[in-house]
């Protein structure tokens, strides 16, 4: 018998594009997938033909106006985004977490009421933190982790956003006693609230907790840590990524260079506010024997006299042009991490907030492209990284492997089959 499985993504891009691919995947088994949605990501699930239900995650507004919000939260850190990992706890990341944990409490007035109507029979949440009408509502919920790995922390992996290297672990104490330190006035906050809704307090520095009933992690085997303690396959299941279907893309004509390798440039909707970086990296390409899309998102009036071979846009169908290039530069955003690595793609990872250190560390470290800072280059910098992203013979053989290995895998019919068995059984045999 069919069953009525909800998806509720964070409100970005990343998140929702992802649960998109598995929604499609579960529709495909004769379910039905709707989406919770914060009211300016609706568009985007009604957009793939979904049925989308708002609930609010912050004092209501109208959808340009929440979307300048958060232009302007990005635009205002700007600044912040040359500083370490560990220098940007007391300020992004700790305004990041403020925003998180409204989002919580706007997020409880107005789930109960929309659950009532819908009636799920399953639920999947891909967020960082508890909500705790969700955990209540009385049938599975599912977490989604879309983010890098270590998410689910383990004392023997970097902790989540800090960008240190798998075996630095001064690097990993330091890292969390600086953010224990930093948050804990909003952890005792968040606590307090998880009481006035009938849950028990999380340990410092935890906003949410693994699923009883599965969890399924986008990150792939090759690029995985080595955790003291191994994730139960009863409980954590590998997605080995989840690449959803995009429309295809017609390459444009170049004005030069038309028959020179291809190189794709995105930091994503939020990250192109950074218009300075983009047109400093579109200059150095300009004098290099290569091509390059760029995705410039909504500031597409702030260029001109674009080098001939480089073409700019707002938007690009990402995981039907990432088959098509050679190189890809990018933020570090899960989705162009895990992209890259299923069509075997080198990346350039300049991070500059959240997971983006994470993937940045752990592409350089497994061999699959390089760390670049986001500021601290030069020319020759990048166009040595480049050099290598094309003709290394052992990056390109394990792009190959890992590329291969990811796409026997289909991570959205996988997570479809599990969503399937739990939903029809109440549970998942692994």
């Amino acid at each position: 018998m069919p069953k009525t499985i909800a998806f509720f993504p964070e409100a970005a891009f990343g998140p929702a594009l992802n649960s998109v691919g598995i929604a499609q995947a579960v529709q495909a088994l004769g379910h039905k997938a709707v989406f919770l949605s914060d009211p300016g990501f609706l568009s985007v699930y009604e957009g793939y033909g979904f049925e989308a239900h708002p609930v609010n995650l912050s004092e209501p507004m109208p959808p340009e106006q929440m979307a300048k919000f958060w232009e302007d939260f990005i635009n205002g850190h700007i600044p912040n985004f040359r500083k370490s990992p560990y220098d940007q706890i007391d300020n992004y990341v700790l305004d990041c977490w403020t925003a998180i944990v409204e989002s919580a409490r706007w997020a409880q007035k107005d789930l109960p009421a929309v659950l009532d109507r819908i009636k799920p029979d399953m639920i999947c949440v891909d967020n960082v933190i508890l909500f705790p009408a969700i955990k209540q509502f009385g049938k599975p919920w599912v977490r989604i982790i879309s983010c890098s790995e270590n998410e689910i922390e383990d004392e023997a992996i970097p902790p989540h956003l800090s960008g240190c290297k798998a075996a630095d672990h001064a690097c990993h104490a330091a890292y969390r006693a600086r953010f224990n330190a930093v948050i804990k006035p909003l952890h005792d906050q968040f606590n307090a609230f998880l009481a006035e809704n009938g849950e028990a307090a999380y340990p410092l520095g935890q906003f949410f907790e693994a699923s009883p009933f599965m969890n399924l992690l986008l990150y792939p085997e090759p690029v995985k840590f080595t955790r003291s303690e191994p994730l139960n396959p009863a409980q954590f299941q590998y997605l080995e990524g989840c690449v959803r279907k995009e429309k295809p893309y017609e390459m444009p004509a170049f004005a030069a260079h038309g028959d020179k390798p291809l190189i794709y440039v995105s930091f994503g909707s939020l990250g192109a506010g950074d218009t300075d970086l983009l047109k400093r990296i579109i200059a150095a390409i300009g004098k290099m024997p290569y091509r390059a899309l760029v995705n410039v998102g909504d500031y597409l009036g702030e260029y001109s006299d674009l080098p001939p071979n480089v073409v700019i846009d707002s938007w690009f169908p990402q995981p039907s042009v990432i088959p098509m290039v050679d190189a890809v530069i990018h933020h570090g955003g899960n989705n162009s991490f895990t992209e890259c690595l299923y069509f075997g793609k080198p990346a350039i990872i300049m991070p500059y907030v959240w997971d983006g250190h994470d993937n940045a560390t752990r592409v350089d470290e497994t061999g699959h492209g390089f760390h670049l800072h986001r500021y601290d280059w030069t020319d020759a910098d990048l166009a040595a990284k480049l050099q290598a992203c094309l003709t290394d013979p052992a990056m390109k053989a394990r792009l190959a492997a890992t590329s291969a290995h990811m796409q026997s895998r289909n991570g959205q019919q996988k997570a479809a089959a599990i969503l399937d068995q739990i939903v029809t059984t109440g549970a998942f045999h692994a």
